[in-house]
């Protein structure tokens, strides 16, 4: 177990938030983590449901990335949104949830270029532009895989991922979740579309900064018809190089994206501000500052930071909420963990956080023992 810390009973970390209308109990927002435990055929299960209600006291989950359609997928085994039974297995995990008291949001994904043709039908993966992804590989149903050279959508292609992604909040809502988050970060395809580094087009989706904007846009509007805007949120990485990212005018491209959801009074603006996992040196890196110029509403930092760091970013109000990713994985009582000063357990083995191998690494965490 690493060292305890002092406890932090007059936290501002530990004090309610009003998230328009949804009262969570603290600022720890537990940050999507993929797991894989859904099984081939992506259905959500009940230990699925006993891994989400084990981490309930947290202020908000935000649920691991969710495909909103067979074009959407690319990781082994982790969840969709498109099937009645996807569906069915998702309400099940919302009960669980919410029996114990907690608060969940649905991450909505298509993984774009960071696909391979083995997930679908030997058919390439689909991007902005036919821009491959540097990097070592990707693990498909086949075993370990160069990454391949994707098919740019076509422009009448794309109002039909639009609508998967309203018709995947709409299966969000009647599964029972609490709002949902547009995954706009990390080298998936609405940040394909949004960084200029893998959008080359020269149609109405890209050529310039506004346009590179079109597809979130159209999105968060199709997201919207189905939720109110108070229960959207979207996800940024603007300093990240994961999945080959970064633009030269990576400032200029995320705060104008960033006006413009101002406008459209979401829940939230999850940034990955911190530089934990990497960042692409292409500028100064932009922090909750930034965003605080440009949008009004709650933010949500994210990417290494420390109960520390979280209380003083919340504390200041660089921040309204903090997402914690994997201290989650094998602390299910965080919260508990932060306000006592306990120590937090050791992270568990990597070979664990994406193995279909049941409840091992994923759900045998106990909560901790004082004394």
């Amino acid at each position: 177990m690493t060292q305890a810390n002092p406890p932090m009973t007059r936290s501002a970390l530990l004090q309610p938030f009003d998230l328009h209308g949804l009262t969570l109990p603290n600022r720890v927002v537990m940050a999507p983590l993929t797991r894989a435990r859904a099984g081939s055929e992506r259905i959500p299960n009940a230990i699925m449901a006993e891994y989400y209600a084990q981490r309930a006291s947290a202020g908000l989950i935000i649920s691991e990335a969710t495909t909103i359609s067979e074009q959407a997928n690319g990781w082994r085994e982790s969840p969709g949104i498109y099937t009645d039974a996807m569906e069915a297995g998702w309400k099940e995990v919302t009960a669980a949830v919410h029996a114990a008291g907690g608060r969940i949001f649905l991450q909505l994904w298509h993984m774009g270029r960071a696909s391979h043709s083995d997930f679908h039908d030997g058919r390439p993966p689909v991007s902005a532009s036919a821009v491959k992804i540097q990097g070592d590989g990707i693990y498909t149903p086949e075993g370990k895989k160069p990454y391949e050279v994707p098919r740019a959508l076509e422009s009448w292609e794309l109002p039909g991922v639009v609508a998967d992604y309203g018709k995947a909040a709409a299966r969000a809502r009647e599964a029972g979740f609490d709002g949902v988050e547009v995954h706009a970060a990390n080298g998936y395809l609405i940040d394909q579309f949004l960084q200029s580094k893998t959008n080359h087009r020269i149609d109405d989706y890209g050529g310039s900064i506004e346009k590179r904007c079109r597809l979130l846009q159209d999105v968060v509007q199709a997201v919207t018809a189905e939720w109110p805007a108070g229960r959207v949120g979207v996800r940024l990485a603007p300093n990240g190089v994961f999945n080959d990212m970064g633009s030269p005018d990576f400032r200029e491209q995320f705060l104008h994206a960033a006006g413009l959801l101002d406008g459209s009074e979401l829940a939230y603006l999850h940034v990955m501000d911190g530089l934990a996992f990497g960042f692409h040196n292409l500028g100064e890196p932009l922090t909750l500052s930034d965003f605080r110029t440009v949008f009004g509403g709650p933010l949500i930092g994210n990417c290494g930071y420390t109960f520390e760091t979280a209380e003083q970013a919340v504390a200041s109000n660089m921040a309204d909420l903090i997402a914690f990713g994997r201290p989650y994985l094998s602390n299910p009582d965080l919260v508990e963990r932060c306000r006592n000063g306990w120590p937090l357990a050791d992270l568990p083995d990597m070979s664990t956080w994406y193995s279909p191998a049941g409840g091992e690494g994923y759900t045998d965490f106990p909560a901790y023992q004082a004394g």
